[in-house]
This record gives C-alpha cells, sequence and structure tokens, in this order.
C-alpha cells in the first residue's frame, strides 16, 4: 500500500528539520504521515453465506461474491491508521481490508462520479465538505447509518444526505504563518485574508490551487464567504497581482514551498490547517514555529460512506461502522491530524493551546456550493492560472 502524501507528508517533512519535534497534517486533502491501510470493523453479516434451514423452502441463491472476505474502501492520500489498529480490525471482523488511494477529495469525488453505478470500491471515504453535494447528487453514495454514529457527529450530517456520509473528521483549513521568519526579518505577519494583498506580504503566499486540490478549493470558499459571490474575484486580481504563488497540491505548498516546511522554501505565508502548529515545536522546546490564522479558516469535515453498486455491501457498512468506532476516533488526531467527531476522545495535549478550531470559520452553504462550483472553479481559474 503506497504510503500517504499529503497531511502527512508535512508531518516528515517537519521532522527533518533540527528545530522540530515532529509534523504536521489534510485535511484533508490534502488533506499525515502514512503507514498504509488494511481493514475495517466486522458484523455478523461478513460470513460468507448462511446455512438455510432444511425444513424450509429456499429459492435459487444468488451467486456469491467473487471473494467475500474482502472490503475495497476508497480513500484520500492522506488516510492513515495505526497498523495495529487494521490488523485488529481484521482479526475482529474476519475482513480483508483492501485500501486504494485515490489523490485528494476532489480527484476522489470525481472517479466515484465517473464510476457511478459500478464503483471501484466498496466504501469510501474522505469526501468533503466541498465535494459532498456533488456526491449525493450524482448518486454514488448508498443509504447506511451506523448505529455506532456518536451523538457530537450529529452537528456534522449534510441536510438532506444524513443517511448518506458519515462524518468521520473535520478541521479548519487556515492560512499560517511562519512566525520565526516574521521575527527575523522584522516584519508583523497578516492577520487576515485582506492582508495578504498588502504590498508588505508580496511574493510571501502560496496555496494549493481550487480545482487540485481541497485545501486549495476550501480556501476559494473562504473568500467567496468572506468577500461575497460577486466580489471575490478582485480580491484574487490583488492576491495574484501581489504576488500569491498557487501550486497543484498542498504537499508542494507546505513541504516546497512554505519556509517553516521542512525544504529550501522562501514563502513564509501558506494554506494549511488550524491543526499544523503544534506539529512544529522544536525539539525541547514548547511552543511552535508557526501559527494559524484564525479568522481565515474554512471548516472542512469529512465523510465516509456505502458506495451505490458495491460488491460488498455488508463490508461497506462494516468500514463505515470501524471508521466511527472509539478506537479509531481515538487514533485520529495523531494519526491524520483532524478533530475525530467523537467529542469523547481526549485530544493530544497540545491542541487545546496550539491547535485551537475557529469560533467562527467562514461558511458557504453546501447547496450553494452544489450549485456554482463550476462557475466559480472557471472564473477562478481564469484569474489565478491564466
Amino acid at each position: 500500500m503506497p504510503r500517504s502524501t499529503t497531511r502527512a507528508l508535512a508531518a516528515v517533512a517537519v521532522l527533518a528539520l533540527p528545530l522540530s519535534a515532529c509534523s504536521l497534517t489534510g485535511g484533508g486533502d490534502d488533506e499525515t504521515p502514512s503507514p498504509s491501510v488494511t481493514a475495517t470493523q466486522g458484523e455478523d453479516s461478513a460470513e460468507p453465506s448462511s446455512v438455510p434451514d432444511d425444513t424450509e423452502e429456499t429459492s435459487e441463491p444468488a451467486e456469491p461474491p467473487s471473494d467475500p472476505g474482502t472490503v475495497v474502501l476508497v480513500t484520500h492520500d492522506s488516510f492513515n491508521l495505526p497498523d495495529e489498529l487494521v490488523a485488529q480490525f481484521e482479526a475482529e471482523s474476519g475482513y480483508d481490508l483492501q485500501i486504494q488511494q485515490s489523490g485528494d477529495a476532489g480527484e476522489l469525488t470525481n472517479q466515484l462520479v465517473l464510476t457511478a453505478g459500478n464503483p471501484v470500491a466498496d466504501a469510501v471515504f474522505g469526501i468533503d465538505t466541498t465535494f459532498a453535494s456533488r456526491a449525493v447528487s450524482e448518486g454514488v453514495l448508498a443509504s447506511y447509518t451506523s448505529d455506532g454514529l456518536p451523538e457530537s457527529a450529529e452537528e456534522h450530517l449534510v441536510e438532506g444526505a444524513w443517511d448518506r456520509l458519515t462524518p468521520v473528521d473535520y478541521g479548519d483549513v487556515c492560512v499560517n504563518v511562519d512566525n520565526v521568519w516574521f521575527a527575523n526579518n522584522g516584519i508583523a505577519p497578516p492577520t487576515s485574508l485582506f492582508d495578504l494583498t498588502k504590498p508588505e506580504y508580496k511574493d510571501l503566499f502560496v496555496t494549493p490551487g481550487a480545482t487540485t486540490s481541497s485545501p486549495g478549493m476550501a480556501f476559494l470558499l473562504a473568500t467567496i464567504g468572506e468577500f461575497g459571490p460577486g466580489e471575490w474575484q478582485g480580491y484574487w486580481e490583488d492576491l495574484m497581482a501581489n504576488g500569491a504563488k498557487v501550486t497543484s497540491g498542498w504537499t508542494d505548498a507546505y513541504t516546497v514551498d512554505f519556509t517553516a516546511g521542512g525544504g529550501d522554501g522562501d514563502r513564509p505565508i501558506v494554506l494549511s490547517y488550524a491543526s499544523s502548529p503544534p506539529f512544529t515545536i522544536p525539539e525541547g522546546y514548547w511552543q511552535p514555529t508557526t501559527s494559524a490564522l484564525l479568522d481565515t479558516c474554512f471548516r472542512q469535515v469529512e465523510y465516509a460512506g456505502v458506495l451505490e453498486g458495491a460488491a460488498n455491501p455488508a463490508g461497506a457498512e462494516a468500514v463505515v461502522d470501524w471508521l466511527v468506532s472509539p478506537e479509531v476516533q481515538a487514533a485520529i488526531p495523531d494519526n491524520m491530524f483532524m478533530y475525530p467527531v467523537d467529542d469523547q476522545v481526549v485530544l493530544p495535549e497540545l491542541w487545546a493551546q496550539w491547535a485551537p478550531l475557529a469560533e467562527q470559520p467562514i461558511s458557504v452553504p453546501p447547496r450553494q456550493i452544489e450549485a456554482e462550483r463550476e462557475n466559480w472553479l472557471r472564473e477562478w481559474a481564469d484569474i489565478a492560472t491564466g
């Protein structure tokens, strides 16, 4: 199974820094370090078949699936859980979980739409807020509600699709800054989206693109929510004129161009996550070298679901149950750098101080995103990529 190369890559890259104790993020997309994964929580229905009572009349049995013990989960590239947790699931459920990674949330959703009715997998994890309405409207998801869904997850359910998309984790996509760089250069860091268009921040900001990256799309939506459907275009024109750089994905933006990302980057402002700063605390120190600007954040929820037409729907339901189980929920912060939807999970100690969520994240209604997405992306591409 390939290693994850999005949020987690930042973690790996930051680890390489002499000053850093660990590393980073993406929500998802981009988006976490990544051992490969193989599993899901099982149910009694995981048994290949039941034996009919000889005393009962039975019709001709349906042809069994070619491998009833295998269930396939398609995810974005940042999916990552401990190998021992996966092994425990497989041992308890009897399922052999095969993981297919399929780019970021946008690429993942596009693949599901193109294969609707004849899916490449049984279950999916990684459809996020920015693509949820598309996945539902295109009919790629079957109806399933997990009995194990934590009560606290209900606030993240998608209106009109509560039985199609199961919330698993969430986080805030925010602008991050390299505090050390700004201190060394005697410049006050920005505090708002508008600040990024000011002359003192020329050529300092890098962001993944909206057409190729889930966090990039979240950032576009943040600007639409902040400035309005008729005004965001002017903001982006000013942003690009001020030297903003657009990359294909979060990994390039954070680990290559960002000055605190572990490479030789020259841009001290990057689009990342509110949960990123704790992973830049240097070894032996108590404070991160970066911070998230909480007035720039867009709330991103990541969902799981059973795919319509799945070869192993019972296995897919078991996968969804597993993803909201207490064991998996407890593993999410340290492995996928997102907040679990189960509010009973004890978060890493440093998160309370250095990874708070935005009190008032910028939002755009899902139905508006679905109705306007293609127009917004075309307009954005004309401005940001020419």
